[in-house]
């Protein structure tokens, strides 16, 4: 039988020989309007009955080579040439022997509409933005869209509401189009209702600028709402008042309005329900903005030394009464001219109550501090921005103008160490800035920018401890009465360039020449106020007078190639620095000047339409700041004294990273995994001396290394059959890094691992379920300590809903915290929550009654670790509360 098998495929093999050797084939190349090469291109030919009988595609150099089956009539053949972002092209076939070259013109859509039908989920896909439709994906039980986009498959919501697609974390969310919020999108997530969004757009390799589309790559990726027509016709609201047991009120006034010509979100929200509206105004991007500004503002320098908050959503343990004013207004005067006003203000009184065990392990010792503290926290926050935008083809103008202005009070009753201490914490933050851009086009097609940016703030700080708190260290042993330690940091900063682009065929490139100018100086005094209530430095070295001046002059060559397969970014920036510091109390009166070479690159190469590897180098040297050469000491918290005893810190960091992302439209299928390596040298380290009763730290110039490890991979994938979205992350990192205390190098590693898995599934068109787990596991060593200290963190939240008749919603969820810790009793918490909401269809209004907390828990505890630092910290929580809302819909 075996036999009659080989000769059966021999004679099958010599046919199909004998068939080739007679075949004729077609050639030719495949190439854009401007003779750029298109790779992978769909060549079919064709007989006289339209029908497909041979196939190729192009090479990656546009070339094709195409078979014609020997039985095949030679007479009426015809070769047709297509490819995503082409118009299609055909052509008769006269001679077998001529080549067939094509020249395809551009379509409007890039890419082929994916379209998924029927009654399940279907995204859409063209070009470089996926559709996702809200209704596909919403419940009856979803109020604001924000409920929506937390169960699309490929995104992923963090607990401040930080937005991701595919593992990326989005640039800006955009409202029709519009740029209403500036990086504050959880203000859309959480009031626009779900109801009014059509459809939500993830936009990748996002160019906002116009004029630079198709010209400068970019790797953003943002989202952008777009509204149902009705919705753009009216005012559109939610105005939901409510009390509750005990003492409790909520209130949450809006008024929204998504025209084509005008957009608005104002609101006024206000509760003492543990809700903290101050989320609404995060910058999730704020990091990567003053980067691009390069202003390194100076920070807040002083604090109460309190504990942070636990590891729990905030609604959790946030003891408050706070009220939030928020107007945001985007005006289009005409097309393509914008102008938005943003204002905030925000009030709040925040309570805290806490036990704190803090230890250091040191080979030979371990130092413990023990805390009870009793905080309230009590700012004012107002925030205006007033934006001018002109976004054309050819001309491109912003003009971005921002006012800040913050006064902070904090009080402490503390008992460290079985020490009495009170502390009343004061600072206030004026920050002005405006930025400057202008672009325009030559009839060349080039373009020249101009930009300006200007900054102006201060912050004084304030801050008054007594009883007399250590009278060995800060009054010679002598009983006093208070300390008093004040700082402040007047800075004035501006950053000015102009830049030339040539865009060409297949690359852009850009020159750009620029300087910038900061100018601050740090004033500080650390008082001792005796019983007699005589003032007094608390020693020779505990005042600050310092000048700082840093003045930079610098150019940067970039190039860029926006393929459609490969997408290059290469930027070499050179830049010449001094600075010069001076504080005539302590003799000091130094000047650094450096010539810096901060080379980038990124790379993106589409392996196929849906996928991308992207890569990416960056060298960067960084002097450090005012706050890094201060010779006085200033007592940062109660017991944290600092100053420096080091040149200026000089750094240098270099990091890589690689990753891959995967997408399939049609099956809503989502994968990425990225890695990346981090390596920074410093010229000098932090040294401390830990006592039970105070740390002091020094800068010392002595080498100093760090280098981190990271890989993380994320999965999405919505399951028609079960009407269910899952997802699942991995991520890994070890960071190594070197520590002086009490004169000992600790050389130490630290690993942390992160799994995570969600599902959310419709049971029914009655009920929906939503599952997530995270377990992280954390791990510190070094070769100088023989102990060894790991935590583990799992928490896992669940919730349901039940829409038992059209107009009543149930809904019940759960939360679940368990930690383990060597040498420590393992920590277990379970929240639960319950609602129940009734819909008046005529009034279009409800009425809705919830519980939160159902369990009573009153406190909670959180594990810490870092290094050779381990932190016990012990909350009180609010207990349970019921609390009744009335909500009428506009």
């Amino acid at each position: 039988m075996s036999r009659i098998y080989k000769l059966g495929a021999a004679f099958i093999f010599c046919m199909l020989c004998s068939a080739a050797g007679f075949a004729q084939s077609l050639k030719g190349t495949v190439t854009d309007s401007l003779g750029k090469a298109i790779s992978y291109a769909s060549i079919n030919l064709k007989n006289s009955s339209n029908l497909i009988i041979a196939y190729t595609s192009s090479d990656n150099k546009g070339n094709y080579t195409l078979q014609i089956p020997a039985d095949a009539d030679k007479s009426g053949l015809a070769l047709e040439v297509s490819c995503v972002g082409f118009s299609k092209q055909s052509k008769q076939v006269a001679s077998v022997a001529a080549a067939y070259d094509f020249k395809l013109a551009k379509a409007i859509n890039q890419l082929q509409t994916v379209t998924i039908k029927d009654n399940r989920p279907r995204l859409r896909v063209h070009g470089d933005t996926t559709d996702y439709k809200v209704s596909d994906f919403s419940s009856p039980q979803d109020r604001v869209i924000g409920d929506v986009i937390k169960k699309l498959p490929g995104i992923d919501v963090a607990k401040d509401g930080k937005i991701s697609y595919n593992g990326k974390a989005i640039s800006n969310l955009y409202i029709g189009g519009d740029n209403l919020l500036d990086d504050k999108y959880n203000i859309a997530t959480s009031s626009i209702p779900n109801g009014v969004v059509d459809k939500v757009q993830v936009m990748e390799n996002h160019q906002p600028i116009k004029m630079l589309k198709d010209k400068v790559v970019s790797e953003d990726v943002a989202l952008n709402l777009t509204m149902k027509k009705d919705a753009k016709m009216q005012w559109v609201g939610q105005e939901t008042v409510g009390g509750g047991l005990p003492d409790k009120y909520y209130a949450d006034l809006n008024a929204m309005m998504f025209k084509d010509k005008y957009k608005g979100i104002n609101y006024f929200k206000a509760n003492n329900t543990s809700n903290d509206v101050a989320n609404d105004l995060i910058s999730h991007n704020l990091s990567s903005y003053l980067s691009r500004l390069d202003n390194d503002k100076p920070g807040t320098v002083l604090s109460l030394g309190t504990a942070g908050d636990p590891d729990l959503p905030r609604n959790r343990y946030l003891f408050n009464q706070s009220s939030l004013l928020n107007l945001n207004n985007l005006v289009n005067l005409k097309k393509d001219v914008q102008l938005r006003a943003n204002v905030s203000y925000l009030r709040d009184n925040q309570k805290q109550s806490y036990t704190k065990l803090s230890e250091y392990y040191l080979p030979n010792d371990t130092i413990r501090y023990a805390e009870v503290q009793n905080n309230r926290r009590r700012p004012d926050i107002l925030h205006s921005q007033l934006a001018l935008n002109v976004n054309k083809d050819k001309y491109y103008l912003n003009n971005n103008f921002i006012a800040d202005y913050s006064r902070n009070t904090g009080y402490s009753a503390l008992n460290t160490n079985g020490t009495p201490v009170n502390q009343v914490f004061k600072d206030n933050l004026m920050d002005i800035s405006n930025e400057f851009n202008l672009m325009n086009t030559f009839k060349s097609n080039k373009i020249i920018e101009f930009y300006s940016y200007l900054n102006r703030s201060t912050e004084p700080e304030n801050r008054v401890i007594d009883p007399g708190l250590n009278p060995d260290i800060f009054n010679n042993n002598v009983a006093y009465r208070q300390l008093t330690q004040t700082v402040d940091i007047p800075s004035w900063f501006t950053n000015n360039y102009v830049s030339y682009k040539i865009p060409g065929n297949l690359m852009t490139q850009s020159y750009k020449a620029g300087f910038s100018i900061q100018s601050q100086k740090l004033q500080s005094a650390l008082n001792v106020t005796q019983l007699d209530n005589s003032v007094n430095l608390v020693s020779d070295s505990a005042v600050n007078n310092l000048d700082w001046q840093r003045r930079k002059v610098y150019a940067e060559a970039g190039f860029d190639i926006p393929g459609d397969k490969l997408k290059v970014g290469v930027s070499l920036p050179l830049n010449l620095q001094q600075i010069s510091y001076k504080d005539s109390y302590y003799g000091l009166n130094k000047d650094l000047t450096r010539l810096y070479f901060n080379p980038r690159a990124s790379l993106k190469y589409q392996t196929s339409v849906e996928n991308y590897v992207s890569l990416g180098y960056n060298f960067r040297n960084d002097i450090g700041n005012i706050q890094d050469v201060y010779n006085g000491y200033i007592l940062q918290n109660y017991r944290s004294l600092y100053a420096n005893n080091a040149d200026l810190t000089e750094r240098k960091t270099q990091s890589a990273n690689l990753g891959f992302n995967y997408r399939k439209a049609i099956t809503l299928f989502f994968f990425s995994v990225n890695a990346g390596y981090t390596h920074m040298n410093a010229n000098n380290i932090a040294s401390s001396i830990l006592t039970n009763n105070i740390q002091q730290r020094i800068v010392l110039p002595f080498d100093n290394n760090m280098d981190s490890w990271m890989g993380s991979g994320y999965i999405s994938k919505y399951a028609f059959s079960l009407r269910t979205t899952l997802s699942a992350g991995v991520s890994v990192q070890t960071t190594k890094l070197n520590q002086i205390q009490n004169n000992i190098i600790l050389p130490y590693n630290t690993i942390s691992t992160v799994y995570s898995v969600g599902a959310d599934t419709k049971v029914s068109d009655k009920v929906n379920f939503t599952y997530k787990a995270n377990y992280s596991q954390t791990t510190s060593s070094s070769s100088a300590v023989a102990q060894k200290s790991k935590v583990e963190r799992l928490i896992q939240q669940g919730a349901v809903n039940y829409n038992p008749l059209g107009n009543l919603f149930l809904s019940a969820s759960a939360d679940h915290y368990y930690t383990h810790q060597q040498q420590s009793n393992d920590l277990k918490y379970v929240f639960a929550d319950a609602s129940m909401r009734y819909k008046f269809n005529k009034i279009k209004a409800d009425i809705e009654i919830s519980a939160q907390n159902l369990f009573n828990t009153k406190t909670y505890s959180a594990l810490y670790l870092s290094a050779n630092t381990f932190t016990s910290s012990s909350y009180t929580i609010p207990g349970r509360f019921l609390l009744a809302k009335v909500t009428f819909n506009l």
